[in-house]
């Protein structure tokens, strides 16, 4: 609502208010209450309609635009030095829009924090002598909690200091019909999750885990774009599931009367563009895996695979090293670490993602933790017999699966600093070279930070005729009932055999690496995380 004469009020006229971190909400403060949620949307409604009511004049409870000429950050950032001589004014008006986070009505003198997107605010101070008693009365009555709120007026300090908008106009810019929740009480877990835009207008540490996403995506694409990679898409939607050991989500194409299958990893559409000349690509995109969902996994998740000609697996472990120490200068943005690469995570714990990183073989570490050596010779009774002694079940056992699993048994607790964890079994990784100097093992890694494997990579098999025999070898898995066991993808078989040059591939998961860099579960670094 804008008033017909708008002015200042003299000072004397203002009556200021407490710090902001002394007040409360009184209106949200009891928002848990059904019946009161449910009186408070029925006289939002009311309000709606009057806003409506006044037609273009008033711009109604939903106006296609207002005249914003600044943000709040913005006037921030230029005028944030006058709260050090309260009672100040600026000289500048500005026209700010934000949500109503904190409102306190008197008589003369309404105050109101408004919040941009961000999370940085500023105070509204709507006065008598402002914006005339027309609009002080229309502002009382229709104004609530929560309401996107445009305002103009002079940049000023307060009596008590605080950077203020001395409004001149106002106008509702976004109605809200329901209440916000107690902006000083944490949301419970649940509702963080489930209503994430509860969660970004009122914690902090929300809008934090967004911006560090933005800013590791846009890092690690531009270490990419420095070594040369080109960034590509591949089918969410395929024929045939492959590219890693997971259980698929299953859908039917009606345009095609076909059997689809949502995309468990990009791999087998990067290769064939690798064999097509594209040496070094990479993609971040969804992936979609059918299984169990716990603070690491989620059935739908941000994904990096790579793939780089004419390097093995040392190479792309180098790559994926700085992609990772990066990302953490990135997130160290505006803090007290920048320009470091050790992290802080959500419990206050300093992580350094600095340095060399240590490279352990798989082999070697589980037979040093388990007090026996165990080679790629080591039988299958015997492991399954190290695995019942330890209470570590398998299932549809075999020598590669086995020793994975007792691996993670007597090794994985021990990992304290980011390490590379080489050479692994050849039934567990039928996309993988075999080791160039040990028979039984792949040339791959698996990259171990906080616990809980980030990424995983490989020197890439690239022979088609023993591609073709590890096909086979997963159907015959899936055969004995693994679900988990990929088919034999005739086509891919059919690019590789155009030959596809040595490299090295890597394969990182988007939220694991922001848990890494935060500290927080899988549910927290995805914005809108699949919940039952």
């Amino acid at each position: 609502m804008r008033p017909s004469s708008p002015r200042r009020a003299p000072a004397e006229d203002l009556e200021d208010h407490a710090p902001m971190s002394e007040q409360t909400a009184p209106e949200t403060a009891a928002a848990a209450n059904a019946e009161e949620i449910f009186e408070q949307k029925r006289v939002r409604l009311e309000k709606r309609e009057k806003l409506n009511a006044q037609g273009d004049l008033g711009g109604g409870a939903y106006p296609v635009a207002v005249p914003v000429t600044s943000t709040i950050p913005q006037i921030r950032a230029q005028w944030g030095h006058l709260e050090e001589t309260p009672d100040t004014a600026s000289g500048e008006t500005a026209g700010i829009a934000g949500r109503v986070v904190f409102q306190r009505n008197t008589g003369k003198l309404c105050f109101a924090s408004l919040q941009s997107g961000d999370g940085t605010r500023i105070q509204a101070m709507i006065s008598l002598a402002g914006v005339g008693e027309e609009s002080l009365a229309a502002y009382k009555e229709l104004v609530d909690l929560g309401d996107h709120l445009f305002v103009s007026g002079e940049v000023i300090s307060s009596r008590r200091g605080e950077l203020s908008i001395m409004v001149q106009e106002w106008q509702i810019a976004a109605k809200a019909l329901a209440p916000l929740p107690n902006m000083y009480a944490e949301l419970n877990e649940e509702t963080r999750v489930r209503q994430r835009y509860l969660d970004l207008i009122q914690r902090e540490q929300a809008r934090r885990n967004v911006l560090t996403r933005a800013r590791t995506m846009a890092s690690l694409r531009q270490t990419f774009a420095d070594r040369g990679f080109v960034e590509v898409e591949t089918p969410m939607l395929q024929t045939m599931h492959g590219g890693a050991s997971a259980r698929p989500f299953v859908t039917h194409s009606n345009a095609f009367d076909t059997e689809l299958f949502l995309r468990i990893a990009p791999e087998l559409y990067l290769k064939r563009a690798a064999v097509g000349g594209m040496e070094r690509v990479f993609e971040i995109n969804r992936n979609f895996r059918n299984e169990g969902a716990d603070s690491t996994h989620s059935p739908e998740f941000a994904m990096l695979e790579s793939y780089q000609a004419y390097t093995d697996y040392h190479g792309i472990a180098d790559l994926t090293q700085a992609l990772v120490q990066n990302a953490a200068l990135a997130a160290n943005v505006g803090t007290d670490r920048e320009g470091t690469h050790v992290v802080e995570w959500a419990d206050g714990t300093l992580f350094d993602l600095g340095g060399e990183w240590d490279r352990i073989s798989m082999y070697g570490s589980l037979s040093e933790a388990s007090g026996r050596e165990i080679t790629p010779e080591t039988s299958v009774d015997e492991l399954q017999a190290l695995a019942d002694a330890g209470g570590v079940e398998v299932h549809l056992p075999n020598h590669g699966k086995l020793v994975e699993e007792l691996w993670e048994h007597f090794v994985i607790d021990s990992l304290s600093r980011p390490t590379f964890v080489m050479d692994f079994p050849v039934e567990t990784s039928p996309l993988t070279r075999h080791h160039r100097s040990i028979p039984g093992v792949v040339e791959k890694w698996d990259l171990y930070i906080r616990g809980f494997e980030l990424a995983t990579g490989y020197s890439e098999l690239v022979d088609p005729v023993v591609q073709r025999e590890r096909f086979v070898q997963q159907a015959a898995e899936g055969a004995r009932g693994d679900d988990e066991a990929m088919p034999v993808d005739e086509e891919f078989l059919r690019a590789l055999e155009h030959g596809m040059p040595p490299s090295g591939g890597m394969g990182m998961g988007m939220d694991r690496l922001l848990m890494a860099l935060t500290g927080l579960g899988i549910r927290e670094t995805i914005l809108f995380p699949l919940v039952k």
